[in-house]
């Protein structure tokens, strides 16, 4: 039965333990049902509305909204006419029978505006995490056709007809989880502040999810301090849940404050979820997205910060719950950043770009890497190759959409790794109609707003981390035209003319960040080597005399992607272009 619920913004957030409501009664009599109708109530009498005049005055009271319940729970099982007949009180609201129509349909969408989150938490020995579909067959399930059932009962009773049309709308959840304590093997002091928080092991989500957050881009960026941020904090384990991602090899713990679950849940597109006992060691990073207060405020000046614990073997980050930080950019990218750290401290090169194996049909094979910043044009270029060389192409294996990381094998190969299972691309900048032919599992944020996103999985956590071997890697560059001396694919002759391209980072801002015009990035990558600067210079100098030594071809592509005109032309011209010199 459920347990306890809360509503913040708008989301309500319930949180439970075995079945939930069994009837539509136990549903109108719960608290969360009682809240959701106070609510929409006060708004109709802010508003002035005539929906309003079911009641017999126009600041109905607590006792005029409990006469409202029973009635809707008699018309949950009886005619209008039979609840009149059983319950005289009732009849003030069936003085106008459309109007009161009116006014359950607007409480039933009033409901459907909010982001709905069912947590089923697991006590010790349950085991409930090892019967998820039940559990969540039990709640998630219950829970939308109950919701529906109640609504198209109340109002096939209150007007005596069947509508012709059923749809099927999403009333239940949008997400679901499955939560339990575990034991993670973690340092002993500071780092037990974490341990009596929920870890997430399974994620139900109904597709396709519209998300409104707080933000449409990121700004600032993540400064590596030399205080533990866990040090300075105060954590109430009621308002976290702890998502143990996969990102690439690495297993990092983000541990999401309520206030940010609409950006937390919409991981599971993104990252795979680690697995039984790689939650009980102790992870490589945490990242606690969503920090009450104003205690990181004082740690740096902009209060997106990461720490190196060297003596635990741990990297430990941290932002703000406020509302300028509600951008799914905070979270995924800051996730990366660790990564990117913990790689080049293991003598590992970090990349910021895009990586795939090409699979042409006649037989010809190439792993390619677009190395560019936010906005290049990698993924778009990516979706352009996969669209226009329909005929051509056999197979793209997606290995990194947005980062990874390359190793040198014992033979001096170059050796590509991603992170993610999933994608965060912008929708401007995708083929039309790309987005609705996504749509059965995507979740979309900003829609109709500049850089409107949308995150979906776009490859296997086996293919992140099985290792490919380099056979190109090009630079996104997406500001410059075409002509004579600058062509659309253009290889670089040394690795010193290479590592100067690739170390300045040039970009065409596409509005991902605050940022306008043209910037420079080192390494566009923004993301982790800024901070170790010394250590990513030798291992660049490193890998790139190495690619030359193993004759990749080393070079830039010209996608154009950030000038007017060429949103869709500029990758589509590149993507020709790059199959071209493959299947030659």
């Amino acid at each position: 039965m459920l347990e306890s619920y809360k509503i913040i913004d708008k989301k309500v957030i319930l949180r439970m333990r075995g079945k939930i409501y069994d009837t539509s009664e136990e549903l109108i009599d719960g608290g969360v049902f009682r809240e959701i109708l106070h609510r929409a109530i006060w708004q109709l009498v802010e508003k002035k509305s005539i929906l309003i005049r079911i009641f017999e005055n126009d600041s109905p009271g607590e006792e005029d909204i409990a006469v409202l319940v029973n009635t809707l729970k008699r018309l949950t099982k009886n005619t209008a006419e039979e609840v009149q007949k059983l319950y005289p009180k009732s009849a003030q609201f069936f003085k106008h029978p459309s109007l009161f129509s009116d006014f359950v349909e607007f409480i039933y969408n009033f409901w459907r505006g909010f982001e709905r989150y069912v947590l089923c938490d697991s006590i010790e020995g349950d085991s409930i995490d090892q019967r998820p579909y039940r559990a969540f067959n039990d709640t998630v399930g219950t829970l939308a056709q109950l919701m529906r059932k109640t609504y198209r009962d109340i109002e096939e009773n209150l007007t005596g007809t069947h509508p012709r049309v059923y749809r099927q709308v999403e009333a239940g959840a949008a997400f679901g989880s499955i939560s339990i304590p575990v034991n993670t093997d973690y340092p002993d002091g500071t780092f037990g502040k974490l341990k009596s928080i929920q870890v997430i092991r399974q994620v139900m989500m109904n597709p396709p999810l519209i998300l409104e957050p707080k933000m449409n881009k990121r700004t600032g960026s993540f400064v590596k301090i030399d205080v533990n941020p866990l040090s300075t904090i105060q954590l109430n384990s009621d308002e976290w849940i702890c998502y143990p991602a996969r990102v690439g090899h690495l297993i990092i713990h983000v541990y999401i404050h309520e206030k940010f679950y609409e950006l937390g849940f919409t991981l599971c597109n993104l990252f795979d979820i680690a697995d039984d006992d790689e939650v009980e060691r102790q992870p490589d990073g945490v990242y606690l997205f969503g920090v009450p207060g104003d205690e990181l405020d004082t740690l740096a000046e902009y209060p997106t910060v990461f720490y190196d614990d060297e003596k635990n073997n741990i990297m430990v980050a941290a932002c703000p719950n406020r509302d300028e930080f509600g951008y799914f950019g905070y979270l995924k990218k800051m996730m990366l950043t660790l990564h990117n750290a913990i790689k080049m401290k293991q003598g590992i090169m970090p990349f910021h770009g895009a990586l795939m194996e090409i699979i042409l049909r006649n037989g010809k094979e190439a792993t390619m890497l677009l190395i560019g910043d936010s906005g290049a044009g990698k993924s778009e270029t990516l979706e352009a190759m996969r669209n226009i060389g329909a005929e051509l192409i056999s197979d793209i294996i997606i290995i990194a959409d947005d980062m990874g990381s390359l190793e040198i094998d014992d033979k001096g190969n170059i050796i590509g790794y991603g992170t993610e299972i999933g994608a965060f691309l912008r929708i401007d900048d995708l083929k039309p109609g790309y987005a609705f032919g996504q749509m059965d599992r995507s979740i979309i944020m900003s829609a109709g707003q500049t850089n409107a996103r949308i995150v979906l999985p776009v490859t296997s956590y086996e293919n992140v981390t099985k290792g490919f071997t380099i056979d190109y890697i090009l630079y996104a560059n997406n500001y410059e035209e075409i002509d004579e001396d600058h062509p659309i694919l253009e290889r670089f002759d040394n690795a010193e003319k290479a590592l100067s391209v690739f170390k300045e980072g040039t970009v065409m801002s596409k509005g991902t960040t605050t940022t306008t015009g043209i910037v420079h990035s080192y390494f566009a990558n923004i993301f982790g080597p800024p901070s170790y600067k010394k250590l990513h210079d030798a291992i660049a100098e490193r890998y790139f005399k190495a690619f030359f030594q193993k004759s990749l071809f080393v070079g830039q592509m010209r996608t154009r992607l950030g000038m007017a005109g060429y949103e869709q032309e500029g990758p589509e011209m590149a993507a020709r272009e790059v199959l071209k010199v493959i299947g030659s």
